[in-house]
């Protein structure tokens, strides 16, 4: 990630363009119980980044070891 364009939008590297180009970046809340009584204890913060130019999209678990 090189610098911010505005509060959401940064160049960083696109693997399926392969090159360096804006990105929407924002954070989801995922569930990944399947469980529903255990839906609420079980959300974790993701980044998801969409790349402007080819739209590919990836989500990355933020707190992982």
């Amino acid at each position: 990630m090189s610098g911010s364009l505005d509060d959401d939008h940064f160049d960083e590297r696109c693997e399926d363009c392969a090159r360096n180009t804006p990105h929407v970046v924002r954070i989801e809340l995922k569930t990944e119980s399947e469980k529903r009584e255990n839906a609420a204890f079980s959300r974790e913060p993701y980044r998801v980044s969409t790349c402007g130019y080819c739209g590919a999209t990836t989500a990355q678990r933020m707190n992982d070891a």
